[in-house]
């Protein structure tokens, strides 16, 4: 495997990985982002897709070993201390991707979605996708407020389950709950519906709201209104975990449906 060696900050490709790694601007015009170590990468390749240049750390071992299946792709040694530029955490895993960032496919308007609004924390908006892609959602809707999907650190909260959705970033919430072919529902306090009250067999959305300010007013009037029924004196729970709660009452409720057919 022929592996090309970059030591100099000023060297073009590297530049152009720091914007990648930097700038949700660069991400977008060029389409592109960078994976952080193995899991990513490999869960990615499962779904098809191939990077266009693997990183490494001159001092990794074992890249030898993706040979065969990934002979075609360049790989770039940089000097250590610029790998630690590009990775997104302080104890670099020593092997960065660059990957096109998939363009989500329209689907059908059944089935399971979230909507996403103004969500800041790129490590609770990558928990979030995560969350969603194991409770079988099919697509996430991003408002323009939210955090960047395919940065590197939403990237690490996902662990992989950006690859099993349809990410739509940029969204008009309010046009997407209208167009949904059931009812959009999302959590507040003090409702007369419970969570576990609702029929969630059909095809559904749930809209999730800002850490602090929830949803905004418009797209709640778009909503029909629940509250997750709590044991305790605490009044609300983080917005990754009452997705994790909703998301997975309707996984369960869809689970039983089929055994009772």
């Amino acid at each position: 495997m022929s592996v090309k060696h970059i030591s100099s900050r000023e060297n073009p490709l590297f530049r152009e990985w720091l914007g990648l790694a930097e700038s949700r601007q660069v991400r977008r015009e060029r389409g592109q982002t960078l994976l952080d170590g193995e899991h990513l990468l490999e869960e990615a390749s499962r779904t098809g897709i191939i990077p266009r240049y693997l990183i490494v750390d001159p001092e990794m071992a074992g890249i030898e070993a993706r040979q065969d299946e990934l002979a075609h792709v360049p790989v770039v040694a940089l000097a250590s201390a610029l790998f630690k530029r590009l990775s997104p955490v302080s104890t670099p895993t020593g092997l960065l991707a660059v990957i096109d960032i998939p363009v989500p496919q329209s689907r059908a308007l059944g089935g399971c979605a979230v909507l996403l609004d103004d969500i800041q924390d790129p490590g609770n908006l990558g928990a979030l996708l995560r969350t969603a892609a194991a409770a079988g959602v099919a697509e996430v809707f991003l408002s323009k407020g939210c955090a960047d999907a395919w940065s590197p650190k939403a990237l690490r909260g996902g662990q992989g389950g950006h690859f099993r959705l349809g990410i739509h970033e940029g969204c008009d919430l309010v046009a997407s709950a209208r167009d949904r072919a059931g009812p959009v529902y999302a959590a507040a306090l003090r409702c007369e519906h419970e969570l576990y009250d609702l029929d969630l067999t059909g095809p559904v959305a749930f809209a999730f709201g800002n850490e602090g300010a929830g949803l905004g007013e418009a797209l709640l009037r778009e909503t029909r209104t629940f509250s997750i029924p709590m044991a305790g004196a605490v009044e609300s729970l983080n917005v990754a975990a009452a997705a994790a709660v909703c998301l997975f009452e309707r996984l369960r409720q869809v689970r039983q449906a089929e055994v009772k057919a």
